[in-house]
């Protein structure tokens, strides 16, 4: 067999019989779980061998995102990012099931069955093993990912850290992080005549990076520049590794370009977080307090909290998989929200005036902000709650069955993968009423259980035992970025601006969000 062609197509086909003897105990295991599912009623699109259902949803997606981007109304944006569930949703019903070739997907969106949901343990209702694996580069075994024994200590030991109490000592802090923000930003408009377009979502991301280490870690966003810059590197390749779905399980494991930039961008921030945490057991060690910061007791709890953690992985990955957790959710997520809230209160500039009229006489004489002050922001409260509905930075809630449970009188069994796509959850009329779609933040005048019906259907923070740890800090410091930036500046559309909302782990805005910025009188 000299023929080169000869040899590849032997290859090729060796190839391909490996696959199918890789994937066919998985079909196997898959296709009962579609029969248990079918006998209760439960349907969905059929499925292929090697692709699942993912070549269907690639073709829905082209034809809808055609037919609909401009149709689409600014806040309705799942039929460009996931017209299939839409789709599927009018076929099935809100409760169907669809598979990826790998794993069987329960999509739940009936409000009887999401509540269920909130009172199964993380052990027996759990993060999927799929998305573990293919996201073990950003958050390893870490609280957002883990299960069982080592979650449940990862939230003993890190819940504690973001009580209330803790972050009432973080918000002079987080006033401190506003400063070079709102200069940079002065700077501009004094070298532009008082009004500039500024793309205000790099500004933003990197006064969240600031918060977070300082509050969290002890240090500024300058020396931990490199960490975010890589952890943003990161998401954007895991995010499109994602959607290589189907045999994505075969491709991760090949020496591909995007495989081979993943690991090395692990090993970077894997190097950069222990040069940290040595340098802070170097501190502790020779007690030197004039370096310590008094804000980085949540390193100090994930570094002591290593020898002791359950059996597993090592005290290092501990140490660096919670510090990847903590940068990645502590910053990102709420960046990406104080973008959105600025881009919608420049749509709607009735309830910009409303929220900078409260600003300004909260703040009034006010050089440091405290608690009670930020209690008083309601106006600009009901503003990021309604943002955080319209655009909640985690758009899924997956979660595997790992062991047979019952959802709302359904058995699913186990394997399966339950989904929930919350912003579905959030525009669903039957619970917000026929005006889901628009920006109203009055909605929330009474707070957020009494702003729809059944009130589990708000979930921007997660929901169950796995909600959000960090979310006092992510709310406090919204409302005094926001406070601040709206006391000083005045935000209006850029002409410029492409509404495009983009699923890369979190929902953004795909070309970034310029806005008209003018400097108050």
């Amino acid at each position: 067999m000299e023929n080169p062609l000869e040899i590849v197509l032997v290859l090729l086909v060796i190839l391909l019989g490996l696959a199918l003897v890789y994937l066919y105990p998985i079909w196997l295991r898959l296709e009962k779980i579609r029969n248990k599912l079918s006998s209760q009623g439960i349907n969905g699109p059929k499925p292929t061998l090697l692709f699942g259902n993912t070549q269907e949803m690639k073709r829905i997606r082209q034809g809808l995102k055609r037919v609909q981007r401009q149709d689409t109304g600014m806040n309705s944006y799942i039929s460009i990012i996931f017209p299939h569930f839409l789709l599927w949703r009018k076929t099935y019903g809100p409760v169907y099931h669809y598979s990826t070739g790998a794993v069987e997907i329960l999509h739940v969106a009936q409000p009887e069955m999401v509540k269920d949901m909130g009172q199964w343990t993380p052990s027996e209702l759990g993060k999927p093993n799929y998305l573990m694996k293919s996201r073990k580069p950003l958050f390893g075994e870490g609280i957002l990912s883990a299960n069982g024994d080592l979650w449940s200590y990862e939230k003993k030991i890190l819940a504690p850290e973001f009580f209330m109490e803790k972050i009432k000592g973080m918000i002079g802090l987080v006033m401190d992080a506003t400063v070079p923000l709102l200069q940079a930003w002065e700077n501009i408009l004094d070298a532009t005549g008082g009004s500039k377009e500024i793309y205000v979502d790099g500004y933003l991301r990197n006064f969240s990076a600031d918060v977070i280490a300082r509050a969290c870690f002890g240090s500024s966003f300058t020396k931990g520049k490199d960490i975010f810059c890589k952890l943003r590197q990161l998401q954007k390749a895991i995010s499109q590794q994602d959607t290589f779905v189907g045999l994505s399980a075969i491709w991760k494991y090949l020496p591909t370009k995007s495989s081979w930039e993943i690991r090395k961008l692990d090993q970077e921030v894997r190097l950069l977080i222990l040069d940290l945490s040595k340098e802070h057991r170097s501190r502790s060690h020779n007690n030197d307090v004039t370096h310590m910061s008094p804000h980085n007791n949540l390193l100090h709890a994930i570094i002591d909290a290593a020898d002791q953690r359950p059996s597993g992985s090592s005290a290092e990955d501990f140490i660096v998989d919670n510090c990847k957790n903590i940068y990645f959710a502590g910053h990102e997520t709420t960046a990406v929200t104080a973008t959105w809230c600025l881009m919608l209160l420049a749509a709607h500039p009735e309830w910009q005036v409303r929220a900078r009229a409260e600003a300004l006489e909260v703040c009034c004489g006010q050089t440091m902000l405290d608690i009670d002050a930020l209690r008083q922001l309601r106006i600009l409260t009901m503003v990021i709650q309604e943002t955080l509905r319209l655009y909640p930075p985690a758009s899924l809630i997956m979660r595997e069955a790992l062991m047979d449970v019952k959802l709302g009188g359904v058995d699913v069994p186990r394997g399966t993968i339950i989904q929930v796509a919350i912003s579905m959850l959030h525009l669903n009329k039957e619970a917000w009423g026929p005006d889901a779609d628009e920006f109203r933040p009055d909605r929330f005048a009474n707070g957020a259980a009494a702003a729809c019906k059944p009130a589990h259907m708000y979930m921007p923070f997660g929901y169950g035992p796995r909600l959000c740890t960090g979310q006092n800090l992510a709310m406090a410091e919204l409302k005094v970025v926001l406070a601040r930036l709206l006391t000083k500046f005045s935000f209006s559309m850029s002409p410029g601006y492409q509404h495009a909302p983009s699923f890369r782990l979190t929902i953004e805005p795909e070309f970034g969000m310029p806005l008209i910025v003018t400097r108050l009188a």
